[in-house]
Order: C-alpha cells, then structure tokens, then sequence
C-alpha cells in the first residue's frame, strides 16, 4: 500500500507483487489562505482524507490489513504540524510549503550573511520555502507554545510524522532523511539533526522526530480504523519518491514532476554536488547504509496555474479542458505568463515576485492565456535544466516525467521543443505512490532494483523540433518577463 499525501488531495494506491495498481482512492484537501501569501491546511483534515482513502482502497477489493505486505508513505515536502503529544492535537493550521509569511525573518538571515554556513550544512538556500522558520513561527505566536516545547509536551513535524504518529496510535515519532533534509536543521553530511541551526532557529530538540532511513520497518499501524499490524517500510518525500518510482537509479538520471509546483531532479548518487546556479543539493533516499544524493530545482507554481485559470478565470470547467483550449490558437500570440503566484522558486528565489501578465493585446482571448499558461509551467522547468546543464558541465539528454500535468500532451511536447531534449512519458505516471510501495516492497525483502527496473514501462516519448533561433528568441522573451515579475510585493 502507497499513503501519498499530496498539497492537493490524499490518495491511496494498493498494488500487486507485479507492482501494478490493483485499488486506488483520492480525497480532495483543500487550503485556506488567511493573508495574502499565507497558505494553511488543516491538519486534521489530512488525517482524516488519508484516513479515508485507505479505507476505501481497502474496501475496493475487500481486503483486511493481514492482506498486505507493506506499507509506504510519501508526502508533500517542509509543510509542517505541531501538535500536542498527550492529546495528539495539532496547535495550529499545518503551514504549507508554498507559504510566504516568513519572507522577511529569511531576509534578515541573509543579509546577517549565514547562508553560506547554512547552504555547506543542508544544501539548501534560506527561503519560507523551507521548514525551519515555519515552526519557529508557530512557536512564536501560537499562546503558550514555546512554553509547552520547552517541558517537551509538543512534538512537530512534515506531513510524513503527522501520518506515522497517526497510524501508530502515537507510538512512532519519526522522519526519514529525504524529508528531514528539507527542514534547514538537518546535516547532510553528518546525517543527523544540527546543533547550531537548531539554536539559530530556537527550535527545541525534543520536537523533533527520530531520523530514519527511507526503505527499514520501522514499526507496525495500529490504528482501529484501518487496521493493525501492517509492517511500515517505506517514507520518502514525494519528489524523492517520484525520482525512485521513475527509476532514476543511476547517476545523471533526471525526472520532472508535473502536479501542484513543478520539482527537477537529478540522481548525483553517493557524490554531494553543490550548484552554482541556486539549485538545491538534497538526499534522494538511504537504503541500507548507502545514501543517494540530487540536485533538485522547485517551481512553486506549476499545475495549480491550470487550476488558477479554472477556479480563479473561469476559463474552462475541468482541467483537462485547457489542452484543448490552447490548442485552439498556433501559439499565444505574444502573451508571456509569469505564474509567480507564490512567488518564484528556482533558480530565481525571490518570494516578493508576483504573477503577471504581459503581451496582452485587443487581439487576446482565453485560449491565448490557457497557451500562455501551459508554456510558463515548461519555461520554468526550462530554467532548472539550464541550470543543472550548467552544473553538469553539459546539457541533459532526457527527462521522465510524470504527474497529472504530464498526461498534457501540448506541455510535453513544448518541453521537449524548449528545452531540446528527450521528454519520456512512463505508462504510470502515477510515480510517487510507486516509488513508495517500490521502496516498502525493497525493505521487506519483495523485490529488488533489477526487478523494479524491468517493470518500468514507455507510454510516449517527445522529441524536440524547435529551431535554436526560435528557442533563444521565446526564452530571452521570456526572461525579459520574469525579471519584471520580480520584487513585486514590498
């Protein structure tokens, strides 16, 4: 079983010995913003959607929890949860990763000039993006809540402990090294929680959980509404997960998932690579005592802007409607969309950019907004692999790509023109949740890489076509627009 908790919904996928999919269940989560460029989730309410989708994943093919092998858990990466360790109740809204609120405290410890000690420590920049300031925040102005964590009565984490407390009735208070290493208190090099960020932070080590690897059996559910004694094996950050799930296994190896935001990743393998281009060195996965490493490059906005046009502009009802409209203009007719809706991740970093607009003319019609739009979340990406080819020394040849965005032809297929690449679609695209289960069967012992590597199957693969002149002349269009999207918000 794969528990895949996403910024957008809860799901849950059961899968075979042949690591096909055989019961599926989703459950929407919605988000709260309750000043511009905060974004909040309830806490509990990610509980019960997983909670849910279990059940009825379960119920699809009337299985028990003595029917399954395993358990793997992926989630949504640095939004984090407080909560009470006697009730078990959260103290605040969890506080999403896309969140802005802590833009400010980010700046200041720049301009103190810790990045550079913070960056050689985690391999990560200083942004809201990440946990860190995100729990000194609730801590700070939740009544009472540094208080409690000073007397060890709180215990806080990502989305993955929340699930793993809940599971486990509160006996397992744990994390694995692919989400620890998102938080801005983790060393990747030592691989365990770090003394001086935790006091730069004032962040109490007691809140935090136990480090793990990302494929061991570190306990068993016992939770009355789903089930006891299933074996959990597996956690993974779910672009971590996805990388697994696309069995980017070797290094050099690079996947993109398409959903909410838009997450470039590279296997580097056991070798740390720093970028000079303000990508991220994160850890993919631990198996065993051997690490992996990636280069990783996060786009804040990228799927959510076709949800934006639907909910927001009212464009078209369903979302895969917005192929077919941008399909119905040969291109966007000068339109350029910035889609810095939370503002702009990498390589950019800046969180006071704002969405725009620009190019629009009498002539400009839905449809040309809908293109727009499709061609920002590529640009973006294009950005990261720009970044990492400079990295790297030379460009990357192919990308696997994977998510709901991915099924969009028209965003395949202009990836692959602007970037000028490889674009491979899998048969799954579903590659989070496989990643997770993949890892869970691995730790039990169900299968091995080889065998994962031969089930990994092709659904299409994108090439490009688009001359180098054509490709210069809409990226330098587009840059132009960016850098006038930036430094929005004062």
């Amino acid at each position: 079983m794969a528990i895949d908790q996403g910024t957008s919904s809860s799901r849950c996928i059961i899968y075979d010995r042949r690591a096909n999919p055989v019961a599926m269940a989703q459950q929407p989560l919605k988000s709260c913003y309750p000043e511009p460029g905060w974004v909040e989730q309830d806490a509990e309410d990610i509980w019960r959607t997983q909670a849910e989708t279990i059940r009825l994943a379960l119920s699809q093919r009337q299985l028990q929890a003595s029917d399954l092998i395993a358990v793997g858990i992926t989630n949504q990466r640095e939004t984090v949860v407080v909560w009470d360790r006697l009730t078990g109740k959260p103290i605040h809204n969890a506080i999403v990763w896309q969140d802005r609120r802590t833009a400010e405290e980010c700046r200041r410890l720049q301009e103190a000039g810790l990045e550079p000690m913070i960056r050689a420590k985690t391999g990560l920049l200083i942004d809201p993006y990440f946990s860190a300031t995100k729990i000194r925040w609730i801590l700070d102005h939740v009544e009472g809540a540094r208080e409690k964590a000073g007397r060890g009565e709180l215990a806080c984490g990502t989305v993955d402990s929340w699930l793993v407390w809940n599971l486990t009735g509160g006996a397992l208070h744990i994390t694995d090294v692919s989400n620890a290493a998102r938080t801005l208190l983790y060393n990747i090099e030592s691989r365990q929680w770090d003394e001086e960020l935790l006091n730069l932070f004032e962040i109490p080590s007691s809140l935090l959980p136990e480090v793990k690897s990302t494929a061991e059996i570190y306990g068993t559910t016992a939770h009355p509404g789903i089930g006891s004694g299933i074996p959990i094996a597996a956690v993974a950050g779910d672009q971590q997960a996805a990388l697994f799930g696309q069995m980017c296994l070797d290094p050099g190896m690079a996947k993109c998932t398409y959903g909410t935001g838009s997450f470039l990743m590279m296997n580097t393998g056991p070798e740390r690579r720093a970028s000079k281009h303000r990508l991220l060195t994160t850890i993919a996965w631990q198996i065993g005592d051997e690490v992996a490493y990636a280069l990783e490059g996060s786009v804040f906005t990228g799927g959510s802007v076709i949800q934006w046009l639907r909910d927001g502009l009212r464009l078209f009802d369903r979302t895969a409607d917005c192929e077919a409209l941008a399909g119905s203009v040969p291109d966007s007719g000068g339109v350029v969309f910035v889609p810095a809706l939370s503002g702009l991740g990498a390589p950019h970093w800046d969180p006071r950019a704002r969405g725009s607009l620009f190019g629009i003319t009498g002539g400009t019609t839905g449809a040309h907004i809908a293109r727009a739009a499709i061609e920002s979340i590529c640009f973006q990406v294009n950005d990261l692999l720009n970044a990492l080819s400079e990295d790297g020394g030379r460009p990357v040849p192919q990308l696997r790509i994977d998510g709901g965005a991915a099924t969009n032809n028209l965003l395949a297929q202009f990836q692959a023109d602007i970037s000028s690449l490889e674009v491979v679609r899998p048969q799954t695209l579903e590659s989070t949740a496989l990643g997770a289960a993949c890892l869970a069967g691995i730790a039990v012992g169900l299968w091995n890489l080889e065998e994962l590597r031969k089930q990994w199957a092709i659904d299409r693969t994108f090439h490009g076509a688009m001359p180098p002149e054509e490709i210069d002349r809409r990226t330098r269009r587009w840059l132009k627009a960016v850098e006038r999207a930036k430094n929005w918000a004062d």
